[in-house]
């Protein structure tokens, strides 16, 4: 039988080994715990290993929040709705994630600053934190990415790894022109993902004028088809988001 210190070593070692670092930092402390409070050496071990799945749930979360590579950290519970013309509703619908596991797209149009962004990143950051592989992407940045693969041969591995993701978060959609080979580029991507996993859009333009991005008038109607079909289409309206929660958070310290 062994000693306690012998004990304690023992689990530091395997843990080590097994790549179980909450485990380890809690083996020690839980005991004492359940020596105080008469629980059971079932008890004890169902405790210990609840900790390691939490911390493990906790670092993937937080690895998958990273790997999307957000500019900034937006939350949806950060979100003034009171500033917006967005329904609560709407965004609580979207925040259980149900459209992830249907591949419906998601596409905010407004004007700048009245929350597209926000949105668009709270989205993909409450994906990341249910586990969902997430990929943020400004419009310009994507067809760049493509452009540089296809010219490298590394199209189909690039699209392909686009594909895998269980959602895209697609910003700034409509700032920049985009020629008839980045256009199509980036089509390819959305062919890719069609009606299988969920891809985000952020633009400031209404589909009336997606032409100005997309310079073939065949290949808009498809990229418009594509992105609207069983999609959650959001307007963020023309009044700024932020100049509203900037005023009103003026009004608040008067």
């Amino acid at each position: 039988m062994k000693t306690e210190d012998a004990a304690i070593a023992a689990i530091n070692q395997a843990t080590t080994e097994l790549r179980l670092p909450s485990l380890k930092a809690q083996a020690e402390p839980l005991a004492a715990t359940a020596v105080k409070t008469g629980l059971t050496h079932m008890g004890y071990l169902a405790e210990l290993l609840a900790c390691e799945v939490d911390d493990r749930n906790d670092r993937l979360r937080a690895r998958r929040i990273n790997e999307a590579k957000f500019p900034r950290m937006k939350r949806l519970a950060d979100f003034d709705l009171t500033a917006s013309q967005v329904k609560p509703t709407v965004l609580a619908k979207l925040a259980t994630g149900s459209y992830l596991e249907a591949g419906e797209p998601i596409v905010l149009l407004g004007d700048s600053g009245t929350g597209k962004s926000h949105l668009l990143i709270g989205l993909g950051i409450a994906a990341c934190e249910m586990g969902k592989k997430v990929k943020y992407t400004t419009c310009a940045n994507l067809i760049n990415e493509l452009v540089e693969a296809a010219d490298d041969r590394q199209l189909s591995r690039t699209v392909a790894r686009y594909g895998r993701l269980d959602l895209l978060c697609l910003d700034e959609v409509g700032y920049v022109h985009a020629d008839p080979r980045g256009a199509e580029l980036l089509f390819q991507i959305m062919t890719e993902r069609e009606e299988r996993a969920s891809i985000a859009i952020a633009s400031n333009l209404p589909f009336s004028e997606w032409g100005q991005v997309f310079p073939n008038p065949r290949l808009v109607s498809a990229v418009v088809d594509r992105v609207t079909f069983n999609a959650h289409i959001i307007e963020t309206g023309s009044q700024s988001y932020r100049y509203q929660t900037s005023k009103r958070k003026t009004e608040t310290s008067k």
